[in-house]
This record gives structure tokens, C-alpha cells and sequence, in this order.
């Protein structure tokens, strides 16, 4: 038996890919430097780790998030919110890193899992499936000697058919179908969303990874939840929840056509041409939040004077931010 998703191509869900794609290919066109994608990166990073586990009730703000991410010490966050944070930190840079063309099986999964829910679960163990029954407000979920049945089953179908459709429809699927099942005993919505955009990262989707589109979820939670409870309610037809996905990927692509146009525009007033050791430069500190004189050194392999002649025009165009003093300095994306 295999996993087949029931749902329909509607006018309205058929209109919004439309859209979808003209945007993305504009975006995709744009003529954003290089200098400016570790930016948005960034920032993309940050909203997708602040929003997926704000969802599932993590206090801290966008702001203290941000501070997380670039190491700074924040007070008001406890030792859980702050692992929480990191730890999907540390789960974007694992899918960030995957050959777009590899088979997915049970052990990425695990390892995903573990990644995101190590020392942060509140019952079961991260990184297997659960053993214990659980249930998700009124959905009660399969039973758990069903779980890694029904998990190849998925597998199966993302590996092969979710290939036959639109990136934004598999996500969707794949996504819904995940937090049907609830595999592990904790963290099932951060990992379900993040198996949604790694998803549009191998199919090419969000080829910068500069997307956001679990702000969108945040920013409305019960909407969110009421298009998940909707399948259910519909004997499993996923149409609306299709088109409600659509609709945020249609608004989180908008947003960022909108802030590519502010870039450029700034753009136009500080001029750089990146030198390749720039670029290489900037994309150290876009996958390592803050690094010493000596570490940037290390990993270009220039001298302390060149190092300081490529950081100086980053800085002087606000790319660059260098924090500390004597022997603390250590330098971040803007």
C-alpha cells in the first residue's frame, strides 16, 4: 500500500501558483549582488527559527532570536527557549546542506529530529520514532507500532510522485502528512515545517534560502491550526489546506520581492564591487554568526593586513558590523 494524497486543483489554488511563479521568477531575475544574499540569508534564517518555535510557544522576541543567533547573552531567555532557537539554527544549516538529488530515508529523518528536538523534549527520545500514543489537541494520531510503516510510505511517495507535482503542492502535502502521522513523541511541528522547506530547497525553490514562510503561520496561529484541523474534517482532502499554504508562500514571496527592491535601491547610493574573497568572506559570516580577526584569517588564508583590507569596504558600505574590544573583536553580518 502507498500514500496518496486526495486533493483538488481549484481556480483559486491554480491562480495563486500562478502568481507564485511569476514572482519567484522575478526574484530569481533580480539583479541583487552577491554582497546582499548572506543578508537576506540571514534574516531568513532568523524569521524562519523565530516564527517555527514561537508556534509551539518559545517567548523570545525577533529581536532576542537575532541576538541568539549572533552569540550575544540574553538575560531574559531561559536555557530551553535559547536551545530551542539554536537548535533550529543548527537543523537549517543540516537541510541547507543536503544534495538536492539524494533519496530521503528514515535516518535523515532521525537525524533532523535530533537535531532539532536534542535537550529540549518533553517526553520520548529525539531522533526515533515514538512508543507511546499521543494525541495533538482533538487529533489523536496513529498508534505507534503504525509509525514507521506509514513514515515509508511517505518516504516512498517524497522520493518518487511528490516529484510529479508542483514544489509547492508537495511541500504542502508532505508537511500536513507528517503532522498527521506525529512520528516522534515531541517536536513534530518544527520538524514538519522544516521537512516543508527542505522540500522547496531540493526542488529548487528557494535556491539562496532567503524564503520565510512560517512567519506567515505565526502571524496568524489559529488560522494555522484550523487549516490543519480542515483536512481531518474533509475525510482527508487536502484542497483548502493546498490553498492556504499557497496563500502564505504567494505572501512570504511578496515580502521578499519587496525587500529585494528596498536592497537595490540602497544599493544604488554605495556601489561595491565584490572582490572574490569578499564574497567568499561574507558567506563565512552568513553560516558563522561571529568571528574573530584570527578565524577569518584562518579560513581565507590572507595575511592580518589583507584580512582588514577586505572587511574595511564591507564595514564602510554597512554589510559588516565589528563588535568588541582588543582581543574580543570579532566581527558579524549587519
Amino acid at each position: 500500500m502507498s500514500y496518496e494524497p486526495q486533493f483538488l486543483i481549484t481556480s483559486r489554488l491554480l491562480s495563486r501558483v500562478e502568481v507564485i511563479a511569476r514572482v519567484q521568477a522575478r526574484i530569481a531575475g533580480a539583479a541583487v549582488e552577491v554582497a546582499w544574499i548572506p543578508g537576506l540569508q540571514k534574516d531568513a534564517r532568523t524569521r524562519n527559527a523565530h516564527s517555527s518555535t514561537a508556534i509551539e510557544g518559545n517567548p523570545l522576541t525577533l529581536e532576542q532570536v537575532r541576538a541568539v543567533a549572533d552569540g550575544a547573552y540574553v538575560p531574559a531567555a531561559g536555557e530551553k527557549p535559547r536551545r530551542e532557537v539554536l537548535n533550529y539554527f543548527a537543523a537549517l544549516r543540516y537541510i541547507e546542506g543536503q544534495p538536492p538529488t539524494a533519496r530521503i530515508t528514515h535516518e535523515e529523518i532521525f537525524r533532523l529530529h535530533e537535531i532539532m528536538a536534542g535537550g529540549v523534549m518533553d517526553q520520548g527520545e529525539a531522533g526515533r520514532y515514538r512508543s507511546i500514543q499521543v494525541r495533538v489537541g482533538r487529533h489523536v494520531p496513529p498508534a505507534p507500532e503504525d509509525v514507521s510503516g506509514l513514515m515509508f510510505e511517505l518516504l516512498e511517495w517524497w522520493n518518487s510522485k511528490a516529484l510529479e507535482v508542483s514544489p509547492v503542492l508537495s511541500s504542502a502535502v508532505l508537511h500536513l502528512r507528517f503532522e498527521e502521522i506525529h512520528p516522534f513523541a515531541d517536536g513534530n511541528g518544527r520538524t514538519g515545517r522544516a521537512l516543508a522547506l527542505w522540500e522547496l530547497y531540493r526542488r529548487g525553490f528557494d535556491t539562496h534560502h532567503i524564503f520565510s514562510v512560517d512567519e506567515f503561520y505565526w502571524e496568524d496561529r489559529p488560522r494555522y491550526y484550523t487549516a490543519l484541523e480542515e483536512v481531518e474534517k474533509a475525510d482527508g482532502d487536502l484542497t483548502s489546506w493546498l490553498e492556504y499554504v499557497a496563500e502564505g508562500l504567494q505572501v512570504t514571496l511578496e515580502r521578499v520581492w519587496q525587500r529585494i527592491q528596498e536592497i537595490a535601491a540602497a544599493a544604488q547610493s554605495r556601489r561595491l564591487v565584490l572582490r572574490p574573497k569578499q564574497e567568499q568572506l561574507l558567506g563565512l559570516l552568513s553560516k558563522n554568526p561571529r568571528m574573530t580577526p584570527v578565524k577569518l584569517r584562518e579560513a581565507l588564508g590572507v595575511s592580518r593586513q589583507g584580512t582588514l583590507d577586505l572587511l574595511r569596504p564591507l564595514m564602510e558600505a554597512g554589510l559588516v558590523v565589528r563588535e568588541g574590544t582588543s582581543r574580543s573583536i570579532h566581527y558579524r553580518l549587519a
